[in-house]
């Protein structure tokens, strides 16, 4: 499966970035997947990879570039819980300086990138996130109705921007949310705020789920709501992208 590393132009430099894409000199529907708020690692070049290997070209920026390329800081192989305290004190500030209004910035440059791409047939595209990717698969998708045709996110705060952010949704959306996420109640109150919007979506609770759950480098991952998740992911896009 090709990989590549590239550099994004945007309103503010130039974002490091991987891709992924099927072998072949084909074009393949575009996909802008966000990273979890640990950032780019080998487990985000894993998925990538593996969501190309379905007939994708997986484009995946370094959310946190204004501060340096990736790695900002240094991960170990497994984030256990005993670490996650100090690389969350290095990793909140850079969080918290990532505005909405950065995000909907680097949003417009990501989506201008993937499309122009040699590699990226023309057409609709889909974005995906985890965790606080998912909340800015949301916003890219709300701010682009025209292009983003599918849209989903995995343990994220999605509902963060209020039920207002939902009303400029054109995509078909899916939520995959964590058990220590959002109580019962939580995801019946947010899914009324999507009915009520005119979204549609899919939205659920992962059985047995903690925060993190897709991620196979941490103490939250779960193999089986993995699985749910491309089981989810993957009819997704395939519903919605012209896939060659």
């Amino acid at each position: 499966m090709p990989t590549k590393t590239l550099h994004i132009p945007t309103a503010d430099g130039q974002a490091d970035a991987f891709a992924a894409f099927p072998d072949g000199g084909e074009q393949h529907p575009g996909v802008l997947m966000y990273a979890d708020g640990f950032g780019i690692r080998p487990v985000l070049w894993e998925m990538a990879r593996e969501l190309a290997g379905h007939g994708y070209y997986v484009l995946v920026p370094n959310l946190f570039y204004r501060h340096g390329p990736a790695p900002l800081i240094e991960l170990p192989e497994h984030i256990g819980e005993e670490v996650r305290p100090a690389i969350f004190a290095q990793l909140m500030p850079l969080i918290e300086a990532h505005t909405a209004e950065r995000a909907l910035r680097d949003a417009d440059a990501y989506l201008r990138f993937l499309t122009t791409q040699p590699e990226v047939s023309a057409g609709p595209v889909a974005v995906t996130g985890y965790c606080i990717g998912g909340l800015l698969a949301m916003r890219t998708a709300a701010a682009h109705p025209d292009q983003v045709a599918a849209v989903a996110g995995f343990h994220g705060p999605v509902g963060a921007d209020g039920p207002h952010s939902f009303s400029k949704l054109t995509a078909q959306v899916h939520l995959g949310h964590a058990e220590s996420d959002l109580t019962p109640e939580a995801l019946s109150e947010l899914n009324q705020t999507l009915d009520a919007a005119g979204v549609r979506y899919t939205s659920e609770l992962y059985p047995g789920t903690t925060h993190g759950f897709t991620m196979s480098d941490t103490d939250a991952f779960n193999p089986a709501a993995l699985q749910r998740h491309w089981d989810r992911l993957l009819p997704l896009l395939d519903r919605t992208l012209a896939n060659s």
